[in-house]
């Protein structure tokens, strides 16, 4: 042992110097070369397995975040596949961490509010908008949703313009920016059947809770139907409200011409 000979006063061991021809890159400290031997081959190979890894979950999130955008949007998509990187607990631990999850769970059908949803004024709909701690909550026609768990609603995601209002008529016409009410008045059937859709989304969801309903003031029927933001529609809509418009004005008078009718007969 060279090294009591230094402590006792003696000469220092030479510099350890690495001669080996046969090098390699290392994977942590860049412009740095080691030896490829048979000691350093665990190290690297344990790098090349790591970049792997990295590349496979990588690839798995772009996965998932499509798959998300696609629920966002309505569309039906298929299960999940598994993160190939996730590590598979067996044995004692695997079964607390599960128990653990268990109790912790903020499923929907673990929730009070799932089963006795209760009832708020527009006002206070505004103020779940995830600021100051509140959850997220965006109301369809009066039905009133927690969508806490979705990434797209949280600030600064496509959706977050929904959260905080009812607006219904928006997810049946499309017009996100224009139609931000629950004012419903002249959509086609069509439309409506979209509202609708989107109304059993959101129920169904498993990560989406129902917590209540808002109660909105009655529409002032004098007040103008919300002009689509589409032109050919918003054209076709002033068309058949015209039309209905007449309709019901030859119906009073084919009525006023009945009732004239009557009393000269009598």
């Amino acid at each position: 042992m060279s090294w009591i000979g230094e402590l006792a006063g003696g000469q220092a061991p030479p510099p350890y110097v690495d001669d080996s021809t046969d090098k390699v890159a290392d994977p942590y400290i860049p412009n740095r070369m080691v030896s490829n031997k048979s000691a350093n081959r665990p190290f690297l190979a344990y790098k090349e397995y790591r970049d792997q890894q990295e590349a496979l979950h990588a690839a798995w999130l772009e996965k998932k975040k499509a798959r998300d955008e696609k629920i966002a949007r309505g569309e039906k998509v298929g299960p999940l596949e598994r993160d190939p990187t996730a590590q598979t607990e067996v044995g004692l631990l695997g079964l607390l961490k599960f128990l653990s999850y268990t109790w912790e769970n903020r499923s929907k059908w673990l929730q009070v509010k799932t089963y006795w949803p209760v009832s708020s004024a527009p006002r206070l709909l505004t103020e779940y908008n995830g600021e100051n701690g509140k959850p997220l909550y965006l109301a369809i026609d009066g039905d009133v949703y927690d969508v806490s768990k979705g990434k797209a609603y949280q600030a600064g995601g496509s959706y977050h313009h929904f959260v905080g209002i009812d607006a219904a008529r928006a997810f049946g016409t499309g017009c996100f920016k224009d139609h931000r009410t629950h004012d419903l008045r002249g959509l086609t059937e069509q439309e409506l059947n979209g509202v609708a859709h989107w109304k059993k989304f959101y129920t169904e969801h498993k990560d989406y809770i129902k917590v209540g309903r808002v109660n909105h003031p009655p529409i002032d029927p004098a007040t103008p139907i919300p002009e689509h933001c589409d032109p050919k529609k918003a054209q076709k809509a002033k068309e058949a409200a015209d039309a209905a418009k007449k309709s019901g004005k030859a119906q009073e008078e084919g009525e006023k011409k009945r009732k004239k009718g009557d009393r000269e007969e009598l």
